[in-house]
């Protein structure tokens, strides 16, 4: 099966956003046969961005905040919902959605409404951040981050049951959530695929056993995820869970995408690289292509290039 191909749509930008020029991207990809388009998150920014490039705390060494602390971002949750109408086939996903900081119920409802608007199209990759601020924005203890996190997921899969004993601080009752997510695991149970960020350290091991259907590498891992993938899939084998199910997900940078001349030698190599170690979905790095006359062209020939892997 040859991998499936993502980009991300730029829902960021250091003093506006051009909505159209984004949609218009997410339009010609589904027309081009790209699989997915995935959007980023965040709630506020802080003054330390430099944190941004702590591996520590869940930044990338050598990596850089993109725009300043006063840039535009795009609530990711409801761009999804505007380009969903804007396009028929292509499959939208979060990489990654900051989840803790939303109230868990909350973000199940919005979530399964998505989903059955888009006739099954979601996927949510989720992720623990790194930027202390926003979670004290949320009243949320940054240290305890990994634990929210799956509190979070575990709400989501029980509320998409339908209906479930909620538990919580307030007390216990028997709640009923409707609409569930369109779309269903291999059991038949509703479910929205969860894809878990992060490098491939025993927490985010355990916590894509637990809630994962795909894994999306973060540091190291995102240009050499084999060691990580050989993990993962011992962990779900001893878990009980099927391996072959696990979906990963990393990104290829191709030179000339900017130009409308990418050097598809690249992606091809690099492809057959990357699914030979078990990567199955490929996000396509710096596709804003500047020449819009040329971008369904240059996504049309990407899927080419791949057709055959």
């Amino acid at each position: 099966m040859r991998p499936r191909l993502s980009i991300h749509l730029n829902n960021f930008g250091q003093s506006g956003i051009d909505i159209d020029r984004l949609v218009r991207l997410a339009e010609n990809a589904d027309a081009a046969g790209i699989d997915r388009v995935v959007v980023s998150d965040h709630v506020v920014f802080g003054n330390d961005l430099e944190a941004y490039a702590d591996p520590r705390i869940g930044g990338i060494e050598g990596g850089k905040q993109p725009t300043g602390p006063d840039g535009w971002w795009l609530e990711p949750l409801a761009l999804l919902t505007y380009v969903a109408a804007r396009t028929q086939k292509i499959r939208l996903g979060t990489s990654i959605l900051l989840a803790a900081l939303r109230r868990p119920i909350v973000l199940a409802k919005q979530l399964s409404t998505i989903d059955v608007m888009s006739n099954g199209r979601l996927d949510i990759g989720v992720g623990v951040g790194w930027q202390r601020e926003e979670y004290t924005a949320s009243d949320l203890d940054f240290a305890g981050r990994g634990g929210h996190l799956d509190r979070t997921l575990g709400a989501l899969r029980a509320a998409w049951s339908g209906s479930m004993d909620w538990d919580g601080p307030a007390g216990s009752t028997e709640i009923h959530q409707y609409p569930q997510p369109a779309q269903t695991g291999k059991d038949g149970v509703p479910r929205i695929p969860l894809w878990i960020a992060g490098t491939s350290r025993a927490r985010t091991i355990e916590r894509i056993v637990r809630f994962g259907d795909g894994w999306i590498p973060w540091g190291p891992d995102i240009a050499e995820p084999a060691g990580g993938i050989s993990a993962i899939t011992r962990a779900l084998d001893e878990a009980g869970r099927q391996s072959d199910d696990l979906r990963v997900e990393t990104r290829v940078g191709v030179p000339g995408f900017r130009s409308g001349t990418p050097e598809w030698s690249v992606l091809r190599s690099e492809a057959a690289r990357l699914t030979d170690a078990g990567v199955t979905d490929l996000r396509l790095d710096h596709v804003n292509v500047e020449s819009s006359g040329h971008e369904l062209d240059v996504l049309s020939q990407a899927v080419a290039e791949v057709a055959g892997l």
